[in-house]
């Protein structure tokens, strides 16, 4: 995450192409840029796709998954838009990336993780996407279309299980004296879909996204969300 002090109001501590971060008095902040504030790349002017949305649907996934589980995630204290940016303001949580532990502690923490996914397959959905009706794909699934809205056709049957589907090291903080989870953050993608769609990214450190040597799935999810379109 870059940061430009030079820019930053009080309590900000990080700007990427798409967020501002907050920390305020024990509460997070992440909001959307404003227009104004879209920045310029390698590629010229970088608008976020998805911004509000993306925020709306953490929002809604972090109150579902608080009432039906008890995985750590942060309490949800409000959501609103405000002169064209989305707020997303939850409770702080404690700890460091499960990224930053040894290689021993890992494995303490992904049985932990492990629990939680199975608890998460035990939510289900005849309806793919979000509990709020919004549906954002996998990130490794939205880098690979230009597609931003799906109107897609529910199934006769509960077959598709909550999903995180951004579940790299970066978003699961831990303890680092007991190594117990803390919280699982970024659930910007999170929704029903196939089992298939939870690819295990905390396994190893990186992004959510297939790196060298992976096997990539990314066409495979894209032809299956094209394939429940409903026809106009």
């Amino acid at each position: 995450m870059a940061t430009h002090r030079e820019t930053l109001e009080e309590g900000c501590f990080g700007i990427t192409f798409e967020r501002k971060y907050y920390e305020r008095s024990g509460t997070f902040i992440k909001r959307c840029l404003r227009p104004k504030e879209f920045r310029t790349g390698y590629h010229g002017l970088y608008v976020p796709r998805l911004r509000n949305e993306r925020l709306k649907n953490e929002a809604a996934s972090l109150r579902y998954v608080k009432e039906h589980t008890d995985i750590p995630v942060p309490v949800v204290y409000c959501d609103f838009e405000d002169d064209e940016a989305y707020y997303l303001i939850t409770e702080y949580i404690p700890g460091i990336n499960m990224a930053d532990l040894e290689d021993e502690q890992k494995e303490t923490v992904k049985a932990e993780v492990q629990r939680h996914l199975r608890t998460l397959r035990t939510l289900k959905s005849s309806r793919l996407g979000g509990p709020n009706g919004i549906v954002i794909p996998p990130y490794r699934v939205h880098d690979l279309t230009k597609q931003d809205v799906w109107t897609l056709r529910e199934s006769d049957t509960e077959e598709y299980v909550f999903c995180h589907n951004d579940l790299s090291q970066h978003n699961i903080l831990v303890d680092p004296a007991t190594l117990k989870i803390t919280g699982i953050i970024d659930w910007e993608y999170a929704g029903f879909w196939p089992q298939s769609f939870e690819r295990h990214f905390f396994e190893r450190k990186g992004p959510s996204a297939a790196l060298d040597g992976e096997s990539d799935d990314s066409q495979e999810l894209l032809d299956f969300l094209k394939s429940q379109e409903q026809v106009r």
